[in-house]
């Protein structure tokens, strides 16, 4: 990755929420300091009705928006925009370090698709990833859609998508010695849930789908089908269930995480451009 890894190492080993967010009408990338300024005062002004507000602590919130170049994917791309709310507790001491409460960051990574058509007073930066208290989402998003014009939209990843990520995450080489590829499946229909967990050791899911893919750096569907249909039949080979029945709800490799509820981790910092492209696709994907 190019730019300054520092800056991009505060996206990986977090939890992040996905939202898709339709444009942004007359966005100004020249006034993140007002705009940081603005939002402050919103915040201040919904807690006075009671809203963001950590209970029984009292907190000076700031506000930063700041430019992050180090994720775009092509030049047509926006460089992306990171939001964060931090605190200082009054009692602390002068000299503590603010503690980050919340962030926020719009990205667009090789969302060509989207921009190539998009009007000169629009902003295009569809991927938004959230990591905090869903309060101040909704106080930080409530104050994006009134003042351009957007809309927020929780971006949820189908079993489809999923098994696409797991085949190709479980295909990438990693330095280290890399985590198990797991598998949560739900079973559907019960009176009690109940998820089963499949974990496969890193080298046999590369071998795998090294003696599935044809092209190396193209997937094809045909792939991904053949990849899973293999992991079922050796499931139940062994255990006598077909996981074909029930519904992959979440993935986890070296690389990434990903649940279906629309909740990433990004692991690795060589990989982060290429997940952050495929859910730039599926942001888009839900916009259009």
């Amino acid at each position: 990755e190019s730019g300054d890894p520092q800056r991009t190492a505060l996206l990986l080993r977090k939890a992040w929420t996905l939202y898709s967010v339709t444009p942004l009408y007359r966005f100004c990338r020249g006034r993140l300091r007002d705009y940081a300024r603005l939002l402050s005062a919103f915040i201040a002004a919904e807690r006075q009705k009671g809203l963001a507000v950590e209970v029984g602590v009292e907190l000076d919130i700031k506000v930063a928006l700041s430019s992050l170049p180090e994720l775009q994917g092509s030049e047509q791309d926006q460089p992306a925009v990171l939001v964060q709310l931090s605190s200082r507790s009054r009692a602390s001491p002068k000299n503590s370090e603010d503690k980050i409460l919340w962030s926020g960051c719009f990205c667009c990574v090789y969302g060509d698709d989207l921009s190539e058509n998009m009007p000169e007073d629009f902003t295009c930066l569809p991927l938004f990833l959230a990591n905090g208290a869903e309060s101040y989402m909704s106080v930080v998003g409530n104050w994006f859609q009134k003042t351009f014009d957007c809309i927020f939209r929780r971006l949820a990843i189908s079993p489809f998508n999923l098994s696409w990520m797991v085949a190709m995450w479980a295909g990438c080489k990693v330095d280290k010695a890399a985590s198990a590829v797991e598998l949560v499946f739900s079973v559907p229909r019960l009176p009690q849930p109940l998820d089963i967990s499949y974990a496969i050791h890193p080298e046999d899911a590369r071998a795998l789908w090294d003696t599935i893919q044809k092209t190396p750096g193209e997937i094809t569907q045909e792939e991904v089908d053949i990849f899973m249909d293999c992991l079922y039949s050796h499931f139940h080979r062994h255990f006598k269930i077909r996981l074909s029945a029930t519904k992959l709800v979440k993935v986890s490799t070296a690389i990434a995480s990903a649940h279906c509820d629309g909740i990433v981790k990004m692991l690795h910092s060589q990989y982060l451009s290429g997940v952050l492209m495929l859910l730039t696709e599926l942001a888009i994907s839900q916009i259009q």
